[in-house]
């Protein structure tokens, strides 16, 4: 039986160009998701990823929107792989996963796709998506509240079912939708989009093994594994070795428990190991994560500090090795709930990064705001009287690096490259006015590099009998800083009432009812400052003053500057002259 030449025989040139066109058909896929979904957290947050696989579950390339679903499609084909079996399977098939517990879960939300990729009856690959949908059904609007005690009440559950059959829908797995969601259209439409997505896939991986022959295909394919692999172990001998740990809190978990978080990082030439034990069980609110969400947590530190320009493949990851105990928040057993895993994700993520951070201040900054910041509204449009929902995240401060100020109003660590919906859509589609949008420019994260600012959104209600929840990390605990940079600050919410009466502010709520003229004030902290705050430059501390990211009273306390009225340098205090003093 002919088996096709060995990647040895084929010409290098011709491998790397096959290899590049594999990259662009999953860039191609990936806008697609985007071109054909029906919500605007997808197309117009990006809160979504792409990604091709070999035949056996390798990733060899991934497109994303948020960075928290990085490396999560290989266990997600694999499962399905287990589940189906490859000798099963047919063009045209497509099988949906959002089970938290299997591979590549993170919550009912996000509900991924799997497709074989066949060419002349064998399968050479499969596509693969994963997309946030504004509502799977479950307990409260937009699937994802802060008070689910158990998975049950976070919507529908696919535990890697199949979805289309030799490219046919199956009609009873769409009424099963169709019948236990809120907003059917948007679901039923996002769930299209990634179907068209796929098969986007399908034809294009045909058209590369036509134009190049499958055996050329196979081998660009394992080319790009072993390529990342070796990049990957390369750039890992290059770095500072030892083991590095960190202990540190969540907020709570929803009930006022102490949530505690442990890691060990150990680098060796070989192996970049992440150990998360002694971390605290499992909670009964939803902040449990999944070991395949914890993962691509881990994963976005691990590139980090090995290389953040590498391209994502299986390859680049088979120096990594991820610990965490079965029945633990960070490796939840059913029927955990996990509508808000991020929560702890993010703390795993943070949790590595602050125990490296000194360590490599030329790859990681001082900590960020931390949380998604998420928002669900829910409620009855003032105009059409039709069902509007809001589920988006909130952009935040980013922390300061051994050379950089931190950047302002970005999104945090899980989300990447997103977007927040425009102010204008917002308007239109949903029944809010958004009051204010700005930059939350409170003076924290005071050091020779500032910590970014966080941001201030304002909605208020424009019809009675509004649901809000928002799930706001780092309410309690403020951002750290490094080498002597101050802390960030807080996130947190407040609600204003029509009449003026303040609310207390807080971090957690679910389904807060909002009232025509009611007011959600939204606040995200500023990122943790790098250095001693003496050290900065007095001019960078008059031009901070001078665009309003500090007062000139935070100029002297904070950094021993003094500005007149036109936030000109008058003086230095006493206390920075000191600390100025070689004596």
């Amino acid at each position: 039986m002919n088996t096709g030449p060995d990647i040895a025989s084929i010409d290098i040139v011709t491998i790397d160009i096959v290899k590049d066109s594999l990259l662009a058909l999953s860039d191609e896929v990936f806008y697609v998701l985007a071109r054909t979904s029906m919500s605007p957290i997808i197309y117009e947050v990006l809160d979504y990823a792409s990604g091709i696989s070999d035949a056996d579950g390798n990733l060899l390339t991934q497109g994303n929107g948020v960075t928290g679903f990085i490396g999560m499609l290989s266990p997600m084909i694999a499962d399905t792989i287990k589940k189906h079996g490859k000798e099963n399977m047919k063009p045209g098939d497509v099988f949906m996963i959002n089970d938290p517990y299997m591979g590549g879960g993170s919550h009912p939300s996000d509900v991924g796709m799997v497709m074989p990729l066949f060419y002349n009856g064998e399968i050479v690959a499969f596509a693969a998506n994963k997309a946030h949908w504004t509502e799977v059904g479950g307990m409260a609007a937009g699937s994802f509240t802060t008070d689910a005690k158990e998975i049950y009440q976070e919507g529908l559950r696919f535990s890697c079912v199949k979805l289309v059959d030799a490219g046919e829908i199956i009609r009873s797995v769409v009424d099963i939708i169709r019948s236990n969601v809120r907003f059917p259209e948007m679901s039923l439409g996002d769930m299209w989009g990634q179907i068209s997505a796929l098969r986007i896939g399908f034809k294009r991986m045909g058209e590369l093994c036509d134009k190049y022959h499958v055996d050329v295909v196979k081998a660009s394919m394992e080319r790009l594994l072993k390529q990342g692999e070796a990049v990957s172990r390369n750039c890992l001998k290059g770095l500072k070795k030892g083991t590095f740990e960190m202990e540190d809190y969540m907020d709570d978990d929803g009930y006022g428990n102490t949530v505690k978080l442990r890691v060990k990082v150990t680098i060796t030439d070989d192996e970049f190991i992440v150990d998360f034990t002694g971390s605290s069980p499992q909670v009964a609110s939803p902040i449990n994560t999944g070991y395949s969400s914890l993962c691509a947590g881990v994963k976005v530190v691990f590139m980090s500090v090995i290389n953040p320009q590498m391209a994502v493949n299986d390859g680049v990851f088979r120096p990594l090795k991820v610990i965490a105990e079965k029945g633990s928040i960070f490796n939840c057993n059913p029927p955990a709930p996990t509508s808000t895993y991020y929560e702890s994700m993010l703390c795993a993520t943070d949790l590595i990064w602050h125990a490296l951070a000194e360590t490599f201040p030329d790859r990681l900054t001082a900590g960020h705001y931390l949380s998604v910041c998420s928002v669900v509204m829910a409620g009855l449009h003032q105009d059409s009287g039709e069902p509007f929902l809001i589920v988006e995240p909130s952009c935040g401060g980013w922390g300061a690096g051994s050379d950089k100020d931190g950047e302002v109003g970005q999104f945090c660590v899980a989300n990447g490259e997103t977007y927040n919906v425009p102010v204008e859509i917002a308007e239109t589609r949903y029944g809010i006015l958004v009051k204010e949008y700005s930059l939350n420019t409170d003076g924290t994260g005071a050091g020779e590099f500032r910590g970014g600012s966080g941001a201030v959104r304002v909605y208020k209600a424009l019809s009675d009998g509004q649901l809000f929840t928002a799930s706001f990390g780092r309410f309690k605990s403020a951002v750290w800083g490094v080498d002597g940079g101050g802390s960030g600050s807080h996130n947190f919410f407040e609600i204003i009432r029509a009449d003026g009466t303040k609310e207390a502010r807080r971090g957690i709520a679910a389904r807060i009812v909002l009232n025509k003229g009611d007011e959600a004030h939204l606040y995200t902290a500023s990122g943790g400052g790098y250095g001693q705050a003496f050290k900065r430059p007095a001019a960078k501390v008059a031009s901070d003053v001078k665009n309003g990211y500090i007062t000139s009273e935070q100029a002297a306390k904070d950094y021993g500057v003094i500005l007149d009225g036109n936030h000109a340098v008058t003086g230095l205090t006493a206390e920075r002259e000191r600390s100025q003093d070689p004596a």
